[in-house]
């Protein structure tokens, strides 16, 4: 089989070239990532490295937090590369959020290829202090 040969788009499943090209470049990488959680919050602190924030996409929906992005690694223009195993990295991570958190007020930050997603209690989720009558 040729390069040039095209493999035709079945209802088998089958797919073209050019769908098994993209798939093949479109390997999720799956991020390192730390989290803490307190009383107030807790705190993810996911690597995406050479990721800008234009190429990041976070989003929320019921109870999951899916975390998306893609790094972009620029090549001079007078460099050839002899070998790259991954030339574009496409990031991917997914979170189960309890209903203890306000999905709503989450708070994102990406700085040098850490990005810091800060996710609140809810207010009737945080502990509190019970007082003891006497009598």
């Amino acid at each position: 089989m040729s390069e040039n040969t095209q493999i035709a788009q079945r209802e088998d499943g089958a797919v073209t070239r050019a769908e098994a090209e993209n798939a093949r470049r479109r390997v999720a990488l799956t991020p390192a990532v730390d989290i803490f959680e307190d009383s107030h919050a807790v705190t993810l602190l996911a690597d995406l490295p050479g990721v800008s924030k234009d190429k990041l996409d976070i989003k929320v929906h019921d109870g999951s937090l899916t975390i998306e992005a893609e790094s972009v690694v620029p090549v001079p223009p007078n460099l050839a590369l002899s070998h790259v195993e991954v030339r574009a990295p496409y990031w991917s991570r997914r979170f189960t959020v309890s209903e203890d958190f306000d999905t709503a007020k989450i708070d994102a930050c990406l700085k040098d290829g850490v990005l810091r997603l800060t996710i609140p209690r809810r207010d009737e989720a945080k502990p509190r202090r019970i007082e003891v009558r006497v009598g």
